[in-house]
């Protein structure tokens, strides 16, 4: 008979934590949030993500297992028609800061002439786009907060063209289940279609009234104040529509994939 490993007690302890943070936020009863949190076992946790807990590879499992469930609860959380909170410009948060897995002097220099937007997947018109013409549609602008999911905020103002206005225009298949980013950093991501209609999520050209500069996402942002930070792609150069789960970057990590904020 195959010998099992045996957890430790400070791994246990570690697995149960993680399973606690993933599961608390979902929980709106503050009564069954405590107690969860005080009676959640691994047991609780085997029999919850239907995985054994028999070593670090079941501890993987389990918590990967849970947080499938979590992006499944935040997915029937997620109301369509609720707008995030806005503000006046006085509350912008100056300079905004940068963040991104690199140094900003990292950050990729595209250059606007030679710039295509590609287009791939379930959509009728595949034809690439340029700035000029992404910057010809009609603009919305938003002041919203940024949260990142290393615990910070800030506030900024981003312009640019409603996402849903875009998948319309090129005929996107809004019964898909997904959208995909590939970005010139090498970052990639990819939402779920409620959020891509999302009202608030823009595919932004501007920052503060000007050219979307190079260390916040030039030539394009994702914005999605309805998602944390991560969520949020920089240097956008191709969007695909696609009913195959596509991942992301820090999702096939370990992060939540749905990342509501």
């Amino acid at each position: 008979m195959e010998k099992r490993s045996r957890l430790s007690a400070s791994d246990a302890d570690l697995a149960l934590r993680e399973a606690r943070r993933l599961l608390a936020p979902r929980i709106e009863r503050p009564e069954r949030r405590a107690f969860l949190t005080r009676t959640l076992s691994l047991g609780g946790l085997a029999l919850l993500s239907g995985c054994e807990i028999t070593g670090q590879a079941g501890v993987e499992q389990a918590l990967s297992a849970v947080s499938r469930f979590n992006d499944k609860v935040q997915g029937w959380l997620f109301d369509p028609d609720a707008l995030a909170p806005t503000y006046p410009a006085s509350m912008i948060t100056r300079p905004f800061p940068f963040n991104a897995y690199y140094g900003v002097e990292d950050a990729p220099e595209v250059n606007e002439a030679d710039y295509r937007l590609e287009i791939a997947g379930r959509v009728a018109d595949r034809r690439p786009w340029r700035l000029a013409d992404l910057r010809a549609l009609p603009q919305a602008e938003q002041i919203t907060r940024h949260i990142c999911v290393e615990g910070w905020s800030a506030i900024g103002r981003w312009g640019g063209v409603r996402f849903s206005d875009f998948l319309a225009r090129i005929g996107a298949d809004t019964g898909a289940r997904y959208v995909g980013f590939k970005c010139a950093d090498d970052y990639y991501t990819s939402i779920d279609m409620a959020t891509a209609l999302h009202p608030q999520t823009l595919l932004t050209l501007s920052y503060d009234g000007r050219t979307l500069p190079r260390e916040y996402g030039f030539p394009m942002k994702l914005r999605m104040p309805t998602k944390l930070g991560y969520k949020n792609p920089k240097h956008v150069q191709a969007i695909f529509v696609t009913n195959a789960y596509p991942g992301g970057y820090w999702e096939d990590q370990g992060y939540n994939w749905f990342g509501g904020s």
